[in-house]
Parts: C-alpha cells; structure tokens; sequence
C-alpha cells in the first residue's frame, strides 16, 4: 500500500488533507472498498470501520449473503443508497433497510446478526460502517433501532442528508454516544458548497459515486480524505453525478483495540469475545428466521488486536 501523501490546502483555507487509498476486500465473496482501518489511518473520532459496498448488480437468483456472526464494543451503521438489505440478530429483530434509512445496532456486551439482500435488490449499494462504543457503554445491553427518515435538505446544487450528530442548525435522531457528524452529500448537476465544521473534530471524505474537490484537490472513489483537527471548513466541488460521505468526530484520548468484529479496550477483552463465539456461549444468543449459517472467528495466525491511533 501506497504511503499517505500530503495534499496542500487551497490559499488561505484551513484545510490539509491527507489522501490514503482505500484497500479492496471481500464480504462474502462480495468486493467492497474498506477505507477504515487502514494503515495509515485507524479512526475518524468513534469511527472506526467503513466499508464502501457496491454499487454492483447481481445476477438473477444472486445476491449478498453475510452468516450469522458476532459484535461487541461497537455500533454498525448501516446507510442504504440503492438496493434492501434484510437484518436480523438475536435479539429477534427483523429489519429492511431501504434507500435513504439507517439501521443501527448497538452491540455491547455483545450480540449476533445476519445480513442479506433481498431478492428484489438487483442492484445494492450502501455503506456499513461502525462506531466504537466509549468505555462506560462498550459492556452494555445490546439494542436495535431503525430510522426511516432523517433530516435532508438542498443546498447550491447538493442534497444533504445527516446521518449522524449536528449539522446547519439540524441534528439527526440517531442514537450514538460519542460526538460525531455523519453526512452524505449528492449533486446530480454538480454543485459547491463552503461546508463549516467543528475544528475540534477530525474529518475523513470517502467519494462514493462521481468525483469531489475538497481542498482544491480531486478526490474519486477508492480515495479516502483525511483533515486533521483544527480544520474549521471546507470548500466542496462535486462534479455531477456524484456522492460522498463525510464523517467527523472528537479524538479519542484512548482508542480501543480492534480484532475481526470485535472492539475491547484490552486484548483479553478480545480474547475472551472470540472464544465465547467459538463456543457457543450464551452471550451472542442466536439468529433465527433462516437456518443461517454461523461464520467461525478467523484463526490468529500470528495477529494480535490493535490499537488504532488517534488523528
């Protein structure tokens, strides 16, 4: 992988980004863009994951198929832009996710899901990202919630949708526990926007569809944009067509561990997650409404939890 090169900040504007190549990956066979983590880049505030599915189109009687599997420590988010995409877990909930909604799951002490496209979605894109619980809720009861609306307005030629926190006087319903910002960003005829944001927070601009100038740099899909704090706005040129995600939030003073689904502050905190799966503990319950399969934990092979670093 590439090392992160410096992008210069347009003249007088605060902003400095960093360009990191988002890495390619496999979902179940399914090819996705992951732009956290990488090596250059663990988190984005609480953010601490984020995959770019799609857009694909699946041939008749195809489709995304992800087992039952476990989760603790964190929250998965789940953002849908085209295509449905059926959640279940075990604590018995059922969901559809459409175009323009969010389900969240709050993992906690832990709990299982599955996830599969439905077989009217011939076409899926969305992305699926996961926010690190702070220490006094990562062993907390797991939950389930499901938004069918948020707040979304025009704005010189861009559709904003807020995913996650506070943004130009709205604030998105989304239950989270950290201070974060989550906004997808389209313009089907191409538009500029002066975007304020917090300068406390630090920032990362993943394009999904369609290209962005942020900085007075392009950007297309495959890149991720990291501004470090102290960035307090950013100029934004979408070209037509196009789409991008923008996340923010606080530094976390101690990031958590991360290992396969699993985020702990220790690495017996990880250790002991994986083997409660691996046995079939109680504490993941289980999935039904299906017959799914269960994906087994990867081996170690020599791999440890990491810690991911702040900024």
């Amino acid at each position: 992988m590439p090392p992160a090169s410096p992008v210069p900040a347009a003249s007088g504007a605060s902003a400095r980004a960093v360009r990191i190549a988002a890495r390619t990956a496999q979902l179940e066979g399914l090819g996705i863009r992951r732009a956290l983590p990488t090596r250059q880049q663990r988190m984005v505030g609480a953010w601490c994951f984020l995959d770019h599915i799609g857009p694909v189109e699946f041939a008749p009687g195809q489709g995304m198929h992800v087992g039952a599997h476990p989760h603790t420590g964190l929250q998965t988010f789940t953002w849908m832009i085209e295509g449905e995409i059926l959640h279940r877990d075990s604590l018995g909930s059922a969901q559809v996710v459409r175009p323009g909604a969010v389900n969240l799951m709050t993992a906690g002490h832990g709990i299982a899901h599955t996830e599969d496209s439905l077989p009217s979605s011939a076409r899926l894109h969305a992305a699926q990202l996961w926010i690190a619980l702070p220490p006094d809720q990562a062993g907390c009861a797991p939950a389930f919630e499901h938004y069918p609306q948020l707040p979304a307005w025009h704005e010189q030629g861009c559709t904003l949708t807020l995913l996650a926190g506070s943004c130009a006087g709205r604030t998105a319903p989304v239950r989270v526990f950290s201070p974060l910002l989550g906004l997808d960003i389209a313009s089907a005829q191409g538009g500029r926007l002066h975007l304020p944001l917090d300068p406390a927070f630090e920032h990362g601009l993943l394009p999904l569809e369609g290209s962005v100038q942020a900085a007075q740099d392009p950007f297309g899909p495959g890149e991720f944009a990291y501004f470090a704090p102290g960035t307090a706005a950013l100029a934004l040129e979408l070209a037509p067509g196009s789409r991008i995600l923008l996340l923010g939030g606080a530094p976390l003073a101690a990031p958590p561990m991360l290992w396969w689904n699993f985020v702990g502050a220790t690495r017996e905190d990880i250790d002991r997650a994986r083997q409660d799966w691996e046995s079939g503990s109680a504490r993941f319950g289980a999935v039904e409404g299906g017959g799914h399969r269960r994906i087994p934990a990867p081996g170690w092979d020599g791999a440890r939890p990491v810690a991911p670093r702040a900024g």
